[in-house]
């Protein structure tokens, strides 16, 4: 019975694993709102490398410019993270509350990674330390 579960659950999983589809696109391909977000705040970013990512549960986008900064999309075109390896975080995308935070208790610190979910905002400031707020930006964490 034991070999019957194990066998089932690599299948299980080979299957999962198969279905999902990671794929290099053409920019505009992107939906309209990723393109718009990409002209308002990247306008000079040269593209990389742009790909559609498709599991069972969602769909994302994945840009990577050439001096290795990258955005993640949801389906919509939704930014989910933004990363600058060189350069910061468009202040446009961030919000009010937490830019004021950031301001004020880390003066001279950029924000050089930010992403977003349902449940919270994480940012990576310049100095490398990494603030957690919730969905009401109130902080939550501060890792080093």
């Amino acid at each position: 019975m034991k070999k019957l579960l194990l066998a089932l659950s690599f299948v299980t999983l080979f299957t999962l694993v198969a279905c999902a589809d990671n794929r290099p696109i053409d920019r505009s391909q992107l939906p309209a709102t990723a393109q718009t977000f990409l002209t308002t705040h990247f306008a000079d970013a040269k593209v990389s490398l742009v790909t559609k990512d498709r599991d069972l549960m969602e769909t994302t986008y994945d840009v990577v410019f050439v001096d290795g900064s990258s955005v993640e999309f949801n389906g919509k075109g939704e930014w989910k993270d933004v990363e600058c390896r060189t350069g910061v975080v468009p202040e446009a995308i961030v919000p009010n509350a937490i830019l004021d935070h950031v301001r004020a208790n880390y003066p001279g610190v950029t924000i050089r990674k930010i992403n977003r979910d349902r449940y919270d905002w994480e940012v990576e400031l310049s100095n490398r330390l990494e603030l957690q707020f919730d969905t009401q930006f109130r902080l939550m964490e501060i890792d080093n």
